[in-house]
Formats: structure tokens, sequence, C-alpha cells
């Protein structure tokens, strides 16, 4: 799966917004890449369940709860691959467990995440994972909005990885933009 047909699913499911928005960490930015747009988009998650797909090499998969789990579910699907959930916290009923679905002590996990701002979200599962017993060294992420989530990951030892990167949204957009006015 090449980026333009990434960019081009997004797109499509009008998952790239521009204006001015509030973030989860708190700062504000003039662009917004709606995960809930590409991951309730039949086309769109089939694309990023394939690219991410292209990148794995047998890894067990977990995604972050409540926001990657689509992509992990898909992605699973597309690989034939089991997967865990992580919740950010444990669940105060039921099993009360914080890691749900199974949890390999021999394989490798690759969590999945849909878009990595400051990394802290996808710090915390791999953390989770790593306290459960799991080997993590890597998160696979759709946008990676470049805004320090590569460096926290790498100061814990963990590789960001991403489809996709603030820079090419804001180039397709840039582009996109030019070719209306004509220029």
């Amino acid at each position: 799966m090449d980026q333009t047909e990434l960019l081009a699913a997004l797109r499509d499911a009008d998952a790239v917004l521009f204006g001015e928005f509030e973030l989860s960490h708190g700062g504000t930015s003039d662009y917004y890449v709606d995960k809930y747009q590409f991951e309730t988009d039949p086309t769109a998650l089939a694309r990023v369940a394939a690219a991410f797909a292209d990148r794995l090499d047998g890894e067990h998969l977990a995604g972050v709860a409540l926001g990657a789990v689509p992509l992990v579910a898909a992605t699973a699907v597309e690989t034939d691959t089991p997967y865990a959930i992580v919740r950010k916290a444990a669940k105060e009923y039921g099993t009360s467990n914080r890691i749900e679905g199974p949890l390999p002590d021999d394989e490798p996990v690759v969590v999945l995440e849909d878009v990595a701002t400051t990394g802290q979200s996808a710090l915390d599962a791999v953390e989770a994972l790593r306290d459960a017993g799991a080997t993590v060294d890597r998160v696979l992420v759709v946008v990676d909005r470049q805004e320090g989530a590569e460096q926290l990951l790498a100061d814990h030892d963990v590789e960001l990885q991403s489809l996709l990167t603030a820079s090419d949204l804001l180039a397709d957009h840039e582009e996109r933009a030019d070719a209306a006015d004509g220029s």
C-alpha cells in the first residue's frame, strides 16, 4: 500500500480537517485527524489494515482502547493474527483486566495506534504490556503528528513507525489547494 492510496482513503473518508482544533493533550492545531472517520469507513479501514499488514512480520498484535480497536481487529483479520486490547486502566467490574485477549510470553508484540501526538497513550500501553510480561519494542501508528511521540517512545526503547506523518498530510493539502487554484 503506497502513501498516495492511504492519503486518498483518509481524504475520501473526510478524516483530515482544517481549521482550529483543541487536541486531547490540551494543545491546539490548525488541522485535525478524525480517527473515527477513517475507522468507520470500510474502504479506509481496509487500506489501513493492509498497510499495517505490510509492515508486520508475524508479531502478536495489541491495540490501544478505544481508538485502535477497529484498527487492530481489521489488521488481525487481514493477517490471521490474534490480538489483545489494552485499556487505559483495569476495568472495575467483571474480570478487572487491563489487557483483554491473548498475550503470548514467547512472541514479540507490536502495538497499533491511530494518531500519535505526544505518544503518551502508546507508551502507557507498551508499559502495561511489558508489565504483563510481553516483549514490545515497536508501535505502528496511522498518523504521526510529529509532536514528540517518536522521541518519547525512543526514550523507552520503542520504535515508532507511521504510515503517514503530519508533513505528508500537510503537503497533500497544499498540493490539492494549489491544484484547485490552478497553480
